[in-house]
């Protein structure tokens, strides 16, 4: 802990001031990117945090963590229009069931990252990071008016293990988590697609506040008050992009985007692996 300790204090000389034009483009070029597949980018920011900005590992999942809730909120409330709150909350199996494991895999995956070495946080983060490549190559692919993969209480215990280990990579990643919580909430329970995204967003957003307050047990919290322009500044430039993704999408075909967004993920994993 201690020479993460000043891996941390050494790093933060390094982050203190960034362009504001850089740090707001940043944030645009994520949230459109997020936008055109209908999710928050918080999967691409990491990368962008760790690489361009130089934040460590840890300061950098927080701020991720940050600027995802930020857009989670504001996400939620948007699409009351298209899917209102009753159609959510009338899932209130759904939500349960995924909460209950989600908010333990969060506390547990914040914890697990604030305990491990600054490498070793790189080295877990490249990997998740392929992880959500994969998913969303396969994972994106699934139709709506599927049926439930399982039934009654058998249903309910996968919900609550696929629960906790959305949330651990959430926490770990600092992401939403909604490229695992869509297709969990299609296949498991057989949801349509614009009900599973606000559902999604239900679940992130306890999910995210849980891991939130786990790791503002730990010093590294404190890059929340000392970058709070950064976060800001990316934060505006996320939503702003968001909203750009979200009017772009259709115009890049689908079976040439998600190789794309992919293989950008994958590059950006093999350079977190190496980093140091």
């Amino acid at each position: 802990m201690d020479t993460e300790g000043n891996a941390l204090s050494g790093n933060k000389e390094q982050v203190t001031n960034h362009n504001p034009l850089a740090v707001f483009s940043g944030g645009a070029v994520i949230g459109i990117l997020g936008g055109l597949i209908g999710l928050g980018g918080a999967e691409f920011r990491l990368p962008l945090l760790i690489g361009a900005f130089r934040f460590a590992a840890l300061e950098a999942v927080i701020l991720n963590k940050a600027m995802s809730l930020v857009v989670v909120a504001s996400a939620l409330p948007f699409r009351a229009a298209t899917v209102p709150f009753s159609s959510v909350f009338g899932r209130y199996d759904i939500l349960i069931t995924l909460l209950s494991g989600s908010l333990a895999g969060a506390w547990l995956g914040a914890g697990w990252a604030i305990r491990l070495r600054s490498q070793r946080l790189y080295r877990v983060i490249a990997i998740l990071l392929i992880g959500i490549a994969a998913v969303l190559l396969f994972g994106h692919g699934l139709r709506d008016g599927s049926a439930p993969l399982f039934h009654g209480w058998l249903l309910t215990c996968v919900g609550v293990v696929a629960g906790i280990g959305i949330g651990i990579v959430a926490a770990l990643l600092g992401v939403a988590g909604g490229e695992l919580l869509i297709p969990t909430i299609m296949l498991l329970f057989g949801a349509d697609l614009k009900l599973a995204g606000s559902i999604a967003l239900a679940v992130s957003l306890p999910t995210m506040i849980t891991g939130f307050a786990r790791y503002s047990r730990d010093s590294s919290f404190a890059v929340i008050r000392t970058q709070w322009k950064f976060i800001t500044i990316m934060a505006v430039g996320s939503l702003v992009g968001s909203y750009l993704g979200g009017h772009l999408l259709g115009i890049v075909p689908t079976p040439v985007l998600l190789p794309l967004l992919a293989l950008i993920l994958v590059i950006s994993a093999i350079k977190v692996w190496r980093h140091k």
